[in-house]
C-alpha cells in the first residue's frame, strides 16, 4: 500500500512527535528511542554477507522491530522475506507491501485462520507453522473457501518445551497429513532453538543447536526416506546462526536480533571466550534527568513502561561521554534490550530517535485502520530528515 507523506507542520512535538526534522539532539522531546543507523545498516549488512557466504537463505524476524520500512530495508538489502509470530504482525506486515511472509507459529482460532487464508490475495506469499492434525484440517478449509494454497511446515519441538511434534516419526504423520489435504502444500521443517540463543557459555550453546541440528537432519532423512521432499528447514537466531548455517542440514535463518542488538547479547560469549562483536548496538534510549532531590540518586524520565525488563534492566551506555548536562538536568542514553521498541502495532506507540554522523531521520509508526501516530524521530546525529513507518 502507498504510504501517505507526513505533514511535521501539523503534528506537535512532544504530542505527535519526539521532534521535527532539523532539530537538534538536545531538543528531542524524551524519553524517545535512539537508532543508530550506521550501526543498524552496518549489522544488516554484516549478516547478509553472512548468509551469502554460507549459501543459506536470511528470513529475518519480523518481530523484533515490528517495523515494514525496516523490513523493506533488508529485503532490499538480500533477505528473501520475514517472519513473525502473530496474526496480527502478518496482517500488518502485509499490508505494508512485504511479499513473503512466515508466520513461524500456529494459528488456531477460526477467524485468525480465516484472517490468515485472505492474506495471500493482498500479493504476499505465505507460510505457517502447524503442530497438530485438526489444525491442518481447518487450513486447509481456509484456503479451500478463499481459493488459495497454503504453504505448510511443521514444526519441531527444539527446546523450548512449548510449541511443536517431536522430530522423526511425528513429523512424518503431520507431513503426510498436510499432503493428503486439499490446498495445502508441505514446504519442510521449522526447528527454532529459541533457549539457547541467550545461552552465554558457548560449549552449552553449541551443545543445545548440536542437538537441534541432528533432529532435523534426522526428520529430512526419514521425510526423504518416504518420498516426500523437504525443500525447506528454518530456523536460527542471532546467537547461534553460525553454527545453523555451517550445518548442511539448514537452509534459512530466522535472525531478528542482530539489527538492533541489545544489553544482554553482550554476555553470550564467542568460542574464545569474549563476548560475540559480529553486531553493534543500534538502539538506545534517550532521557532526561526530571530531580536529583535525592543525595546520590537521579530520576530519569524513562521509567518501566518505557524498557523491556524481559531479561535484566537497561544498561547505561558510556554515560560520562554521552550525558549532557543542562543546569540540573541531564540526558543520558541507555542501552537496553530491543524488545522495549516491540508494541509498534495496533495502537501501542513509543517514541524513536536514529542517528548518524551529521543527518537524522524521523521514525514514525502507523497501523493500517489505524489513526496515524508517530513512533518518534531518529537522528542521525544533529537534526532529523526523514520518516519511518512502523
Amino acid at each position: 500500500m502507498q504510504e501517505q507523506a507526513l505533514d511535521f507542520d501539523q503534528l506537535e512535538v512532544g504530542y505527535d512527535i519526539p521532534a521535527r526534522p532539523g532539530m537538534a539532539l538536545s531538543q528531542v522531546q524524551t524519553p524517545a528511542l535512539i537508532i543508530d543507523l550506521d550501526a543498524f545498516e552496518s549489522n544488516i549488512a554484516r549478516l547478509q554477507a553472512d548468509c551469502d557466504a554460507k549459501g543459506v537463505a536470511l528470513r529475518v524476524h519480523g518481530k523484533m522491530h515490528k517495523c515494514a520500512t525496516a523490513a523493506h530495508y533488508q529485503i532490499a538489502q538480500g533477505a528473501v522475506g520475514i517472519c513473525c509470530q502473530k496474526m496480527s504482525e502478518a496482517e500488518s506486515f502485509a499490508r505494508a507491501g512485504i511479499k513473503d511472509i512466515l508466520l513461524s507459529n500456529q494459528v488456531r482460532d477460526p477467524l485468525k485462520i480465516d484472517r490468515l487464508a485472505r492474506l495471500p490475495k493482498l500479493g504476499c506469499k505465505l507460510s505457517v507453522c502447524v503442530d497438530d492434525a485438526q489444525n491442518i484440517e481447518a487450513l486447509s478449509q481456509a484456503a479451500g473457501k478463499h481459493g488459495i494454497e497454503l504453504d505448510i511446515l511443521v514444526e519441531l519441538e527444539s527446546g523450548a518445551g512449548r510449541c511443536g511434534v517431536g522430530a522423526g516419526q511425528p513429523a512424518l504423520e503431520l507431513a503426510q497429513a498436510i499432503i493428503s489435504a486439499p490446498h495445502l502444500s508441505f514446504k519442510g521443517l521449522q526447528a527454532y532453538c529459541g533457549t539457547a540463543q541467550h545461552i552465554y557459555d558457548y560449549e552449552g550453546r553449541k551443545a543445545a543447536i548440536d542437538k537441534t541440528i541432528e533432529e532435523a537432519k534426522v526428520t529430512k532423512e526419514l521425510l526423504e526416506s518416504h518420498g516426500i521432499p523437504c525443500e525447506i528447514i528454518t530456523g536460527a537466531g542471532t546467537g547461534t546462526y553460525p553454527m545453523e548455517a555451517a550445518s548442511g542440514v539448514y537452509t534459512e535463518m530466522q535472525c531478528g536480533s542482530y539489527a538492533f542488538m541489545d544489553a544482554d547479547y553482550q554476555r553470550v560469549l564467542d568460542e574464545d571466550g569474549k563476548p560475540l562483536l559480529h553486531f553493534q548496538n543500534a538502539l538506545f534510549i534517550f532521557t532526561s534527568i526530571m530531580s536529583v532531590a535525592k543525595q546520590g540518586g537521579a530520576i530519569c524520565d524513562a521509567g518501566l513502561k518505557s524498557q523491556s525488563l524481559n531479561l535484566a534492566f537497561p544498561q547505561f551506555m558510556a554515560a560520562p561521554i554521552y550525558a549532557m548536562r543542562l543546569a540540573r538536568m541531564s540526558m543520558a542514553i541507555l542501552l537496553t534490550r530491543m524488545a522495549c521498541c516491540a508494541p509498534m502495532i495496533n495502537c501501542c506507540w513509543c517514541p524513536a530517535i536514529a542517528t548518524r554522523p551529521a543527518t537524522c531521520t524521523t521514525i514514525m509508526s502507523v497501523s493500517e485502520g489505524t489513526k496515524l501516530k508517530p513512533f518518534g524521530p531518529s537522528l542521525h546525529g544533529a537534526s532529523l530528515s526523514k520518516s519511518w513507518r512502523l
